[in-house]
C-alpha cells in the first residue's frame, strides 16, 4: 500500500503534516543545538528560524509586504506585550540590566526567530487549520503549539503565559488579517526582554 502524495491526502493530514510535524523537528533540531555560550544560542537560533522559514516555504508561503495597517497594529500589540506586565505586576522592579552578547547579533537572531514563528504558526499553520476547521481551531492550535515549543528553552511554567500570548498574536493575525502584524508585536515583545 502506498502513501498519498501530500496534496490528495485528507485536509487534515495536509494541516498537520508538513507545517506542525516540520516544526517539532526543527525544535529538536534547535534544542541540539542549543549550548550553554550565546555563541551556540545564536547558532540554533539561526538554524531555528532558517528551518522555520523554510518549511513555511515548502507549505507555499510567499514573502509578501503587509502594508502599514498591520505594521501599526503590530506595533500597538507589541507595546501591549510590554507595557501589561508592568501594569499587571507594578511593585515587582524593573532591572535595567542589558545582557552580555552583542546587541545587534542578538536583535537580528530574535527578529529572525520571532518573524519565523509568527509565518510558519500564525501564517502557514493558521491559514490550514483554519481552512480545515475554522478561526477559533486556528487560534487554539497555533497557541498550544506557540506554549510547548517554548518548554525545550523556559520550561513547563512558561506554558499558560506563552498560551495567553499566542492568543494575542493570534488576535492580532485575525484582526489585521497578516502575519506582519504578530511579527511586529512577537518581535518587539522579545526585543524588550534584552533589558531585563
Amino acid at each position: 500500500m502506498t502513501a498519498l502524495p501530500l496534496r490528495t491526502a485528507r485536509p487534515w493530514a495536509r494541516v498537520v503534516a508538513l507545517p506542525a510535524g516540520g516544526l517539532a523537528a526543527a525544535v529538536i533540531v534547535r534544542v541540539a543545538l542549543q549550548g550553554s555560550s550565546s555563541l551556540s544560542g545564536f547558532g540554533a537560533g539561526l538554524a531555528f528560524g532558517a528551518a522555520l522559514l523554510v518549511i513555511a516555504r515548502a507549505c507555499g508561503w510567499r514573502a509578501r509586504w503587509p502594508g502599514v495597517r498591520p505594521l501599526l497594529l503590530g506595533a500597538a500589540g507589541g507595546l501591549v506585550l510590554i507595557v501589561l506586565p508592568r501594569l499587571m505586576h507594578p511593585g515587582v522592579p524593573v532591572v535595567l540590566g542589558m545582557r552580555p552578547e552583542p546587541f545587534v547579533v542578538w536583535l537580528g537572531v530574535t527578529a529572525l526567530v520571532a518573524t519565523a514563528e509568527e509565518v510558519l504558526l500564525r501564517g502557514v499553520l493558521f491559514d490550514a487549520v483554519s481552512g480545515v476547521w475554522g478561526p477559533i481551531a486556528a487560534v487554539a492550535v497555533s497557541s498550544v503549539l506557540f506554549g510547548l515549543i517554548h518548554v525545550p528553552l523556559y520550561g513547563w511554567s512558561v506554558v499558560p503565559l506563552d498560551i495567553g500570548v499566542g492568543v494575542w498574536l493570534a488576535g492580532l493575525r485575525l484582526a489585521s488579517g497578516s502575519v506582519g502584524a504578530p511579527a511586529v508585536a512577537h518581535t518587539m515583545a522579545d526585543v524588550a526582554t534584552w533589558w531585563r
